[in-house]
């Protein structure tokens, strides 16, 4: 697994939320977690095109940030669920707020990563 040899630099607060949010799958996972989807499966059918691996890495860099809580239970199989701790809730408005500015950018922002893609596809 990769690991980071340089220590980022932190020195304002977009660099902090960069460093806890950057992942492509992060803020859905925030946010199917806040919507009541806590088990790794049911993260795993809302975000089919992720693979479980990067699931994985990507809820234990949450974790380990401490935006969200992981419970195993002692049962055979074994059964695991995610929550938000409280730090993790207050992301869930920010998320919300960038979400309503996609909706209401949808159009525009369609067209632009679409023609993004159209350009290095040579279209």
């Amino acid at each position: 697994m990769y690991e980071r040899k340089m220590i980022p630099n932190l020195t304002c607060g977009l660099d902090l939320i960069g460093e806890v949010l950057y992942g492509k799958w992060k803020i859905r996972l925030l946010w199917f977690i806040n919507e009541g989807y806590k088990r790794p499966s049911e993260l795993q059918r809302k975000i089919p095109d992720a693979s479980g691996r990067v699931l994985n890495m990507q809820l234990k860099e949450l974790e380990d940030h401490e935006l969200i809580m992981k419970k195993i239970y002692p049962v055979v199989p074994p059964k695991v669920e995610y929550s938000l701790t409280g730090l993790g809730k207050t992301l869930i408005p920010v998320i919300s707020v960038l979400g309503e500015w996609g909706d209401n950018n949808e159009e525009k922002l369609r067209s632009v990563i679409l023609s993004r893609f159209n350009d290095l596809s040579g279209h």
